[in-house]
């Protein structure tokens, strides 16, 4: 059986009091997850410590949002690795559709955070996903291939056991829309046939692929019970604890 990651992108929301209050009543949710489940927030970088300081004993991992792919020096608003590490922060979502579609971010660039990331010793989070107009063209693969095979290269197999990638369909993010349990678990099957292809059956099936797009309390059960889909990265349903806890308790 895979292990499962359930991940909550809080983007650009909750302030560091906010934070810090949400992290601690998550704790007991999270505590009683199931035994193979990872649990991750991911606060805007300034919401970091108070978070950190929040979940220390807790289960709960913390991520970043975003990295930059240089070490230091004239990146004026940028963040770098060792500043993530040395905050407490484990994990970090690269790749993330908005970063794409906002900040003019492609595969080449995504891959070198990657690749960093994983030298520095952080969990990746990479995203992946194509837009309604790419689906509706027939290119739903394509885009696939393309943003799983450039994503991780130069990625080795052993770094993989670091990497989790999140399928977002983009128009499925913060729409209300969400693809049918049946359409992710075939994406998801695509993208680990990617990934067993370019690197090997067993990566492959070890990969924990995450599904993001409008995951609610209401849906996740169908979402987890598909033979590929192995967690979720939620956005505003991970925001409240009432919406959250549930999802992070789906196996109740």
């Amino acid at each position: 059986m895979r292990n499962v990651c359930i991940a909550g992108n809080w983007k650009m929301n909750m302030i560091p009091s906010e934070g810090k209050a949400f992290a601690a009543q998550l704790i007991d949710a999270a505590s009683k997850a199931a035994e193979n489940e990872t649990v991750v927030v991911a606060p805007p970088f300034i919401t970091i410590p108070a978070v950190i300081e929040a979940v220390k004993g807790s289960p709960i991992k913390v991520a970043a949002q975003n990295m930059s792919d240089q070490a230091s020096g004239a990146f004026t608003g940028e963040v770098s690795a060792d500043m993530l590490l040395d905050a407490g922060v484990t994990y970090v979502i690269l790749g993330h559709s908005e970063r794409r579609a906002l900040y003019g971010e492609d595969d080449a660039f995504i891959n070198r955070k990657v690749r960093y990331a994983l030298e520095k010793g952080l969990n990746v989070i990479l995203c992946v996903g194509e837009t309604l107009e790419e689906r509706e063209s027939g290119r739903l693969e394509q885009v696939l291939q393309t943003q799983v095979t450039e994503g991780l290269k130069d990625v080795s197999a052993s770094q993989m056991a670091d990497v989790i990638i999140a399928y977002e369909p983009v128009w499925a993010i913060g729409t209300g829309k969400t693809a049918t349990a049946d359409d992710a678990n075939s994406a998801h099957s695509f993208i680990r046939g990617v990934v067993a292809d370019i690197l090997s059956e067993d990566v492959a099936n070890n990969l924990i692929i995450q599904y993001g797009g409008s995951v609610k309390p209401n849906n996740v059960k169908s979402l987890m019970s598909m033979e590929h889909i192995d967690g979720a990265l939620v956005g505003g349903a991970s925001l409240t604890v009432e919406q959250f806890a549930p999802i992070v308790q789906f196996n109740d």
